[in-house]
């Protein structure tokens, strides 16, 4: 995965709340995952139109806290690995 490339959420998987879990989770027609905080933060903001440089930005920013790009990447690669996430060129 690059910085300038733009995932979204795999169609067919949905990223939700839910109050049982009390947290986030994704489900898919496999199952369903339980979502730590950092994951859930970082699939929050995949929509498909941010950069993987504009979520790392946006993360450093809310969480006022620097170097977070080989941690949102290695994160990113491994969604996409799993299938969660799609990553379309810019």
């Amino acid at each position: 995965m690059t910085p300038a490339e733009r995932p979204s959420i795999r169609s067919g998987v949905r990223l939700q709340w839910e109050a049982v879990q009390n947290g986030y989770v994704l489900l898919y027609p496999e199952g369903m995952v339980k979502l730590n905080t950092s994951a859930a933060e970082i699939l929050r903001r995949c929509d498909g139109i941010r950069s993987v440089d504009d979520i790392v930005a946006d993360l450093e920013a809310t969480f006022k806290r620097g170097g977070l790009q080989d941690d949102v990447l290695r994160f990113l690669e491994l969604a996409t690995a799993q299938g969660w996430i799609d990553a379309p060129q810019s």
